[in-house]
């Protein structure tokens, strides 16, 4: 290559990261799971629940939050397969669906946290 282009104008170049791209049903589908952690009261949810299970209103109280909040919350991240939910009695109660939503968060709290350069 001359001086005057860089290698990313190689067709060998371009060939091997568009081999490389993902399709665009899987873009989409991670474009849909980023916007879920888009929303503060999200985080805020995934995050209490990454401390415990907890019910409605347990999560309720824990983030001043109303009820109903939490509620139409926990189905959002529900629809997203972030958490779950199982029942005891007349209890419901939510967790985090596995640990991928754990790491998922912890790693974008250790960006977060990083000293930037």
């Amino acid at each position: 290559m001359d001086d005057d282009h860089c290698e990313c104008e190689s067709e060998e170049f371009t060939a091997r990261i568009r081999g490389g791209m993902l399709d665009d049903d899987t873009v989409m589908d991670l474009a849909d799971l980023f916007k879920v952690f888009g929303d503060s009261t999200r985080i805020r949810i995934l995050w209490a629940l990454h401390e415990s299970e907890m019910c409605v209103h347990g999560i309720s109280k824990s983030l001043g939050l109303t009820m109903s909040a939490v509620s139409h919350q926990l189905k959002t991240l529900k629809d997203a397969d972030l958490v779950q939910s199982r029942r005891d009695g007349k209890n419901v109660y939510y967790s985090l669906c596995d640990e991928h939503v754990e790491i998922l968060l912890s790693t974008a709290l250790t960006h977060l946290r990083e000293e930037k350069r």
